[in-house]
């Protein structure tokens, strides 16, 4: 199967050429890149989010196999989704999907099912792909959604994704917005509350955090699963990259959408 983008000429260029220049003008020249084992990334429109996103994916060593794992935005599908064949179509072009490691995680997953309704018309993860394929030519991905709130499934989840890659080479990206529509002051507040459990690697803490706080973070559930899975895979630390809200590009910062970066090592 083939997915057609969804959000091609919204969130971002539609056209090839304009988009390998919007994707260059948020990449950064850095040295001494990473190895990390999972990083966080936000899935805005480019124009608000793809500061964050570009500075994250330029700190990193990009391996040839990616997990990318966001929310559903749509609840279509099943709670933990993941499209196990096919490629996904981006204006850069078709990146296929690794078949062996997604049925690998569906087979060993109490909750995880193959499904595509859930993929079909969500954002999370389809805005991840051109900053990955500006960065490396060849690449396999499996794209995971998650609408599941239960922590046993999650951590169960993170259980086997840990196993199926232990002897690989794959990096994990966890998709997520931070708080939503909130005063710029009261967004960072409770967004410094996330960041700094990330940067413990404390997913207890941050998904306490979320409920305690009543932060509006989409994507705890995949950044989750990649904590919990990283620290399985030996992952001692994170590091935040950067952190802006939507009011730092339109100027409005009375209802802001706020976006983290973090990189797990």
């Amino acid at each position: 199967m083939l997915r057609e983008p969804a959000v091609a000429g919204t969130f971002y260029e539609k056209d090839a050429h304009a988009l390998k220049k919007q994707v260059a003008r948020f990449l950064v020249d850095k040295t001494g890149k990473l190895k990390a084992k999972a990083i966080v990334v936000p899935h805005a429109g480019y124009i608000y989010s793809g500061k964050v996103a570009g500075e994250v994916y330029s700190s990193i060593e990009i391996p040839d196999i990616v997990i990318i794992m966001g929310p559903n935005h749509t609840g279509a599908g099943v709670p933990v989704s993941i499209m196990n064949s096919g490629e996904w179509r981006t204006p850069l072009g078709d990146v296929k999907i690794n078949e062996p490691l997604a049925n690998e995680i569906i087979k060993n997953c109490k909750a995880a099912q193959k499904d595509i309704k859930a993929h079909v018309n969500e954002h999370s993860i389809e805005v991840q792909l051109p900053f990955i394929q500006s960065l490396r030519k060849s690449f396999s991905f499996v794209p995971i959604i998650f609408g599941e709130y239960d922590l046993e499934n999650l951590k169960d989840t993170a259980k086997t994704v840990a196993a199926a890659i232990k002897d690989k080479e794959v990096l994990l990206v966890a998709s997520t917005d931070l708080t939503h529509y909130e005063d710029a002051a009261s967004a960072k507040k409770k967004d410094n509350l996330v960041l700094q459990a990330i940067e413990k690697l404390d997913a207890e803490g941050m998904a306490r955090e979320v409920s305690e706080n009543n932060i509006s973070m989409c994507g705890w559930m995949p950044v989750y699963v990649a904590i919990t899975a990283a620290r399985l895979l030996g992952a001692t630390k994170g590091k935040i990259i950067r952190y802006m809200n939507s009011g730092d590009v339109s100027g409005d910062y009375g209802q802001v959408v706020g976006y983290g970066g973090a990189v797990i090592i």
